[in-house]
């Protein structure tokens, strides 16, 4: 089995910092602890940090204490899962998606 990592925890204050101002690919988990589907999606996110480690910055927002990244970013269903390069909102994904699907757009976005 491979190296799980889990992703960490960003907050409105430091959403700037962590992915607007990353290089690279940044995969943000937008989630909630009551959101069935989100924790549906946790393990593959935990998952995909584990195999693309060093690739890729996979974080989680907590909509409930991060609103106005939510808003923001016009997230109103969760999970939804942002794509961002270089610090640009490149691509989204809205729900529960097997790996399989987290993993193309990872490959679209790193190509």
């Amino acid at each position: 089995m491979e190296d799980v990592k889990h992703p960490a925890a960003i907050t409105d204050a430091t959403f700037q910092a962590e992915v607007e101002q990353h290089k690279g690919l940044a995969v943000v988990d937008f989630w909630a602890t009551w959101c069935g589907p989100c924790h549906m999606v946790a393990p593959i996110m935990d998952q995909l940090a584990g195999k693309y480690n060093g690739r890729v910055k996979i974080v989680k927002v907590d909509v409930d204490a991060n609103q106005a990244t939510a808003m923001r970013f016009n997230v109103r269903s969760i999970p939804s899962i942002l794509f961002f390069k270089d610090g640009r909102h490149v691509d989204t994904l809205v729900g529960a998606y097997p790996s399989q699907a987290f993993e193309q757009k990872i490959e679209q976005h790193l190509s």
